[in-house]
């Protein structure tokens, strides 16, 4: 890790703009996941002799990039999980999708019901069993060649759900096979991508936005440009 990849650091917090691929929080797979390599980073850095304490406040899909923070001190963890659990932790994202939607903006919601053996989650328009309010609003911010770049602003933290809901109008995210889109990515990524985290810092009191850059790829560099 370099230091390129922090993206806000203090006392009490540090934020990674997290590579496609990489998993935030250990899982059944056995990959060294982020939180792990990021208090590596800070005990190699700092020096520190003892363990190093890393808590993780909310998470990204494996094949997303973009915007992750961590609580450095188990004292601010139980804040910013209260936090992005009363939606006061304001995420915006970005995804290239397939077709164009046919509204420029408009806020969707959907009722959720996830699949864990499936690892899937489905958007249902009306109420079913077991199921989760899901609110987005999407607008559409450029044409591409081929594909279109949505912004995101999410209302509710459900599993999978900018994947679900944009897949449930017929938009599917570039590279999101499990969501109907034609073909996988070389890299098993998806064209998603955690943009920018704003939130008032729960120690501090001051405005905290972060703002993670695209991947290094050239369809993103075009959304950039």
């Amino acid at each position: 890790m370099n230091s390129l990849d922090i993206l806000y650091e203090d006392n009490h917090l540090i934020a990674i703009n997290k590579k496609a691929g990489e998993l935030v929080q250990g899982d059944k797979t056995g990959d060294t996941p982020l939180n792990e390599t990021v208090k590596a980073f800070i005990k190699q850095r700092d020096q520190k002799p003892g363990n190093v304490y890393l808590g993780v406040p909310h998470r990204l899909d494996r094949p997303t990039s973009g915007v992750v923070i961590f609580a450095k001190t188990s004292k601010i963890l139980p804040r910013m999980n209260a936090l992005f659990a009363s939606q006061d932790a304001h995420k915006t994202y970005w995804a290239l999708v397939q077709p164009s939607p046919k509204n420029e903006s408009e806020t969707l919601t959907h009722w959720m019901v996830r699949n864990t053996k499936q690892n899937k989650s489905y958007a249902h328009n009306k109420e079913v069993p077991n199921a989760k309010l899901a609110k987005l609003k999407y607008s559409l911010i450029k044409e591409l060649d081929r594909y279109t770049l949505l912004e995101i602003q999410l209302y509710t933290g459900r599993h999978h759900q900018i994947r679900a809901q944009l897949s449930a109008i017929g938009c599917c995210i570039k590279g999101d096979l499990k969501y109907g889109a034609s073909r996988s990515n070389p890299d098993g990524s998806i064209h998603l991508h955690a943009r920018h985290l704003f939130f008032e810092h729960p120690v501090k009191k001051t405005a905290i936005s972060i703002t993670a850059p695209t991947p290094k790829e050239a369809l993103w560099a075009a959304c950039e440009s």
